[in-house]
C-alpha cells in the first residue's frame, strides 16, 4: 500500500492547482510509530506531507458532517460506505465531495504489535514485502503482518471502495468469503444469565470518557441522548446499570448504519471489545432485511424505511 502516498500526492496537487476542491483531507506521518494523523492542506505545496501506509487505520469522514465546502478525502472500503451513509442521512453532499479510493489490505492493530514486543519501545515500524519491522534502540523485531491486522480488518468483506471518483491502485479479489459471525454465534448460544454475565464482564472496564461515540463517524446527533438534561435518561457515574444503558443504547442508533470501521476500539483507551454489540445487531439486520450498511446510494438504511411488505413476525 505504500505505493499509493505518491498517487494520494499527485492527485491532491491536481485537484488544489485547478481549483476544483478547497481542502484535501488525507493522513500524514505522525510524531509516534504506528500512528497516522489526519492532515487538511488547501494548498499544493503541503501535498508533501500526506502518507498512506498500513497505519492509516482511521476512519476520515468522522470529519465531514455538516461541512459546507468542496473537499478530496481518502477513502478505504469501510469509509466509503460511511460516505454514502453521510450524504444518505443529509450530513454532506455528493457534489461537496471528490472521494480518491484506496483498496485496502487491512491496517496493523498497533495494540497487537506492542504487546508482542513484550515492553520493549520501537522507535520506527516499517513495512516491506508483508513484513513488519519494528526497530529500537537495542533490537530489530520482524513480524508476518499479516497477524497483525485490526480484527474488524481480518474479516472485512468491502476492501475496495464502494464510490469513489478516483481509484489508486487494482480493486482487490478474494475477499468476500469471511466468516464475519462467529463470535457473535458463541454468544447467541449461551443461556440469558451466561449472556448478561458476559456483557457484565465486557463493560465494567468503562470509564464512560465517550472515546467511542466521539469517533464513530455515525454518532453526529447535535445533542447526544447521555448529555440530554430535560428529560436526563440516565446518569453520569460509572454505575453498571447506567454504563450498560449506554453502550446498548448507543449500539442500537447504530443498527444498520455501522460499517465496522472499527473507530470506536481505536479510540477506547480502557480496549473494551465494543463492537461486539454492533456486529450483533448488523447480523440481524442482514438477517432480517438483507441489508449491509452504505453500499447503495439508492437504499437507505431498513430503520428508517417504511414498505408495506416489511417483515413483522420479529415485532409480535
Amino acid at each position: 500500500m505504500d505505493q499509493y502516498t505518491g498517487r494520494i500526492r499527485e492527485i491532491a496537487r491536481r485537484l488544489l492547482q485547478e481549483s476544483k476542491v478547497d481542502v484535501v483531507l488525507g493522513f500524514q506521518r505522525g510524531t509516534l510509530p504506528m500512528i497516522n494523523q489526519p492532515i487538511l492542506i488547501n494548498e499544493p505545496a503541503q501535498v508533501r506531507r500526506l502518507n498512506w501506509d498500513s497505519f492509516c487505520a482511521g476512519n476520515l469522514t468522522t470529519y465531514l458532517p455538516r461541512r459546507r465546502d468542496r473537499i478530496a478525502l481518502v477513502v478505504k472500503g469501510c469509509d466509503s460506505r460511511n460516505v454514502v451513509l453521510q450524504i444518505l442521512e443529509n450530513q454532506i453532499k455528493r457534489e461537496q465531495l471528490y472521494l480518491i479510493g484506496a483498496p485496502c489490505h487491512g491496517m496493523v492493530d498497533r495494540r497487537l504489535v506492542l504487546a508482542a514486543l513484550n515492553g520493549r519501545e520501537p522507535m520506527e515500524v516499517t513495512v516491506t514485502n508483508g513484513q513488519l519491522r519494528a526497530k529500537g534502540d537495542d533490537f530489530i523485531e520482524v513480524l508476518p503482518r499479516d497477524d497483525y491486522l485490526q480484527e474488524n480488518c481480518s474479516i472485512c468483506t468491502h476492501r475496495n471502495p464502494v464510490l469513489y471518483d478516483e481509484l489508486i491502485g487494482d480493486p482487490l479479489v478474494g475477499h468476500g468469503q469471511v466468516d464475519r459471525y462467529a463470535d457473535i454465534r458463541a454468544l447467541e448460544v449461551m443461556s440469558e444469565d451466561e449472556r448478561w454475565h458476559h456483557f457484565h464482564e465486557l463493560l465494567a472496564p468503562c470509564i464512560r470518557c465517550y472515546a467511542c461515540r466521539n469517533a464513530c463517524p455515525m454518532c453526529y446527533c447535535p445533542v447526544c441522548f447521555v448529555d440530554e438534561s430535560m428529560p436526563q435518561w440516565l446518569g453520569k457515574s460509572i454505575d453498571p446499570t447506567d454504563t450498560k444503558t449506554f453502550h446498548f443504547l448507543r449500539a442500537y442508533h447504530l443498527a444498520g448504519r455501522c460499517t465496522d470501521c472499527g473507530n470506536c476500539e481505536r479510540a477506547c483507551p480502557m480496549s473494551i471489545k465494543i463492537r461486539l454489540l454492533t456486529k450483533k445487531l448488523e447480523k440481524d439486520i442482514a438477517e432480517l432485511y438483507g441489508y449491509e450498511a452504505g453500499l447503495s446510494l439508492d437504499q437507505r438504511p431498513p430503520l428508517d424505511t417504511y414498505r408495506p411488505d416489511d417483515p413483522q413476525e420479529f415485532i409480535r
